[in-house]
């Protein structure tokens, strides 16, 4: 138990069937989700004693979408059976479509933000046996690509059922586990089956005509013995019994001791809606296991990068060689000011590169205080880094540079970034010239190496809601199933064709609504102004976009938009808030972390912003920065939802890109 020990989180919780196996292996429970009320009672009612921290600490949520990744506490494992009911035979079979009942259909990709933003060494997921086929396979491939290639996570999947790890009852589901940084060392394997615990007669202490039970289900109304649809009616002693939650219990592979303080027809469908908890414990016992064997593998150290990170690099010790950095105005061009490096460092590395001259660098150990002295030009020049540049331009998806790689273990630099996607800072210098002298100033870094970078990544956090008023319900599949080329601006002039309108709501995520009034009490409501006129008009650059809402909107929820300079001076703030200040999933105190960025240009020159000239940075950000659509369903926006209150609400995604 205490050499298996880790930490693991509980997703679409339900009754606990994963909080139990994954407690029995040793696994200390650090956060858990679920939404139905009466589930809710039972989780508490059953746990309370086990792993109290989370119901002290406030850490049991009920609404995983209004969950802030950036909250959640660290973890080793993400456990997740979510919904399957969009997912399944005995429901709608709607997938990624079904947005009614609080968008059960995309609550897969709240999972997908969480593994983005924490993550952890592995995941453990469940779903129906119906996933893996659903829309003729494209729903399951779409999930495996984002575990894959947009996450970096290994896949493994089987079909398993209740009765093949000794639990009476067929129950077919689909078990996913994947592993973060596997590399080539794929070596998984789900379990051997097993012979089954005990039978369905003793479930039922008496002779019971079935070896094997039926799938249990959600409640509701029985059938007949004798119905193809039967699942609650058994054979016993030559009686007719309908299925309590008592046998259901044993079934589930849940003890005698769990117990229900809430109704027997609440009692059973929340059995029907867990896991068996005997196949996730019989999984889990592998899965743990093959989990710590990658614990220090070397495999697992990342020689590959993508161009943003081999930008990173390539700007590290590129300073290091130059020993300075150009300033810039709004068009990039250098303005003949610069500042001097003395010094070269990370928010998190041990080293410190003090830079005296060329010949004479010293590489302090922060940890040790032991000194090295290092010869840049041995292994720097004009010539090596053009190289590199090249290299850079060249390659693709992740890749491997040695010729980075023999310079990184020379220098000793194993980290040139913090480790996490919560930092502006990228870089940090001791910089001077004849206006400023700055210790530890962090800087940020973008590169238009590749793809032109991001401002503002896109997430569940970066959704805000606006309410539809006045339209008919009848009408929202077919708004919904508008797929042309341009959807989301068809989909809104449908809306508003039959007499819908957009209210302004707020963010999807209260932290983000938070950041966006320490930047000024009305930019919430100028970002959905933003929004609409984006996706409704196809206008995507900011300095476009404001033209449009100065000329064409003079009072909407509260923001006058008359003053056009005001509304300029507003926006320019926002951009450089976001460059240098705030994330969208975590709070945000008002503070910088950067003061300033440095920008790699197609050509390969490098030149840089700092706050000492603000404005050109204002005026550059507002002159290239525009909005941008990412992918509809992986961020969960663009269609109606028809929320449990019964109104009808409508999201879009904000998402910025120089």
């Amino acid at each position: 138990m205490k050499q298996n020990k880790f930490k693991f989180i509980d997703l679409f919780a339900g009754i606990g069937g994963f909080h139990l196996a994954m407690h029995s292996l040793g696994g200390e429970c650090v956060f858990a989700s679920e939404i139905d009320k009466f589930a809710r009672q039972t989780y508490i009612h059953n746990f309370q004693a086990i792993s109290p921290k989370i119901f002290e600490s406030e850490l049991f949520n009920d609404d995983i979408r209004h969950l802030v990744a950036d909250e959640i506490p660290d973890h080793d494992v993400l456990c997740a059976g979510f919904p399957c009911q969009p997912f399944s035979q005995a429901g709608y079979k709607r997938g990624f479509d079904d947005l009614h009942s609080s968008e059960r259909g995309n609550l897969f990709f709240n999972i997908a933000d969480i593994l983005q933003t924490k993550k952890p060494k592995a995941y453990f997921l469940e779903n129906v046996r119906g996933l893996v086929n659903h829309d003729r396979g494209k729903t399951f491939k779409l999930i495996r690509e984002i575990l894959e290639q947009d996450l970096g996570y290994s896949f493994y999947y089987q079909i398993v059922k209740a009765s093949d790890y000794g639990l009476p009852q067929l129950r077919p589901r689909t078990f996913m586990v994947g592993f973060r940084d596997e590399s080539f060392l794929r070596g998984f394997n789900f379990p051997p089956k097993q012979p089954l615990k005990f039978t369905m007669s003793d479930v039922w202490k008496g002779n019971c005509s079935r070896e094997i039970g039926f799938t249990l289900r959600v409640g509701g109304r029985g059938s007949n013995i004798n119905d193809r649809r039967n699942w609650d009616s058994y054979l016993v002693d030559g009686q007719v019994k309908k299925l309590t939650y008592i046998e259901a219990r044993k079934m589930q592979g849940f003890p005698d001791s769990f117990e229900f303080p809430v109704s027997p027809t609440q009692a059973i469908k929340q059995l029907g809606n867990s896991v068996a908890v005997s196949a996730v414990k019989a999984v889990g016992r592998n899965f743990i296991a093959y989990m710590n064997s990658l614990e220090g593998n070397d495999v697992m150290t990342k020689n590959t990068k993508n161009k943003g990170e081999w930008s990173e690099l390539l700007t590290f010790i590129r300073i290091l060689f130059e020993q300075k950095i150009l300033l810039c105005d709004r068009e990039l061009q250098p303005t003949g000011n610069y500042f001097n490096v003395s010094k070269v460092t990370g928010k998190n590395i041990n080293l410190a590169f003090i830079l005296n001259d060329k010949n004479n660098i010293e590489i302090l150990n922060k940890d040790t205080a032991e000194k090295e002295q290092l010869d840049i030009c041995q292994l720097i020049d004009d010539r090596v880094i053009n190289n590199l540049i090249n290299k850079i331009k060249a390659g693709k998806s992740t890749f491997a540079i040695p010729e980075f790689q023999v310079i990184q273990n020379a220098l000793g630099l194993t980290v040139t970034k913090g480790g996490t996607s919560s930092q502006k800072a990228d870089i940090v210098l001791d910089i001077n010239n004849n206006i400023v002298s700055k210790e530890n100033e962090g800087f940020g870094i973008k590169s238009y190496l590749g793809s032109k970078p991001t401002l503002l990544n896109a997430s569940g956090n970066t959704n805000f809601i606006f309410e539809i008023e006045n339209l008919d319900k009848s009408k929202v599949d077919e708004i919904n199933s508008i797929n042309t080329r341009t959807k989301l601006k068809d989909r809104i002039k449908a809306i508003e064709n039959y007499g819908g309108s957009f209210k302004y709501i707020a963010s999807e995520k209260k932290t983000m609504e938070y950041n966006l009034k320490m930047v000024d009490s009305l930019m919430p409501e100028i970002i959905g102004t933003m929004l609409l006129t984006f996706y409704r008009h196809r206008i995507s650059l900011i300095a476009d976009i404001v033209d449009y809402i100065h000329e064409n909107t003079k009072l909407i929820d509260k923001v006058n938009y008359e003053d056009k300079s005001l509304l300029i001076n507003k926006v320019k703030k926002l951009l450089v808030d976001i460059l240098l200040g705030f994330f969208a999933g975590s709070t945000w105190d008002g503070s910088y972390e950067a003061n300033g960025t440095i920008i790699i240009k197609k050509s390969g020159e490098q030149v840089a912003f700092h706050i000492i000239d603000l404005e050109s940075l204002k005026s550059y950000l507002f002159a290239n920065i525009k909005l941008d659509t990412p992918s509809t369903t992986r961020h969960r926006y663009g269609k109606v939802i028809i929320e449990s209150n019964n109104k009808l609400y409508f999201k879009l995604n904000l998402q910025l890109r120089f």
